[in-house]
């Protein structure tokens, strides 16, 4: 149940900016606070809620840290998501040849 970890990271409105502006690409923390109203400490602890939600990863560069969007995270809430997704495709596909057979007994 990993992706209820994730869903609870992006239930605070900041650590979503933060997930938004990755999504841009990889930045270290300094870039990431620079295009929000909190303070570069405050980035970081959102990044590290997102790293242990297994959303985000990082990896050095020279003296800062690089983070970026952990596609494998992202593609475990996808993948819950889609559950849902496919059941209501196929509600929505039974609904359709429903009315199809309704309209031809009608004729």
């Amino acid at each position: 149940m990993a992706y209820a970890n994730a869903f609870a990271a992006l239930a605070d409105p900041t650590r979503r900016m933060v997930f938004e502006r990755l999504g841009k690409g990889p930045q270290a923390v300094g870039a990431i606070a620079e295009t929000l109203p909190v303070s570069r400490p405050a980035v970081s602890q959102h990044l590290k809620v997102l790293k242990e939600a297994g959303l985000v990863s990082d990896r050095a560069e020279g003296t800062r840290r690089i983070y970026y969007i952990d596609p494998e995270g992202l593609g475990q809430m996808r993948a819950w998501l889609d559950r849902f997704w496919d059941t209501a495709l196929a509600e929505f596909g039974a609904e359709v040849a429903r009315d199809n057979l309704k309209r031809k007994d009608a004729k």
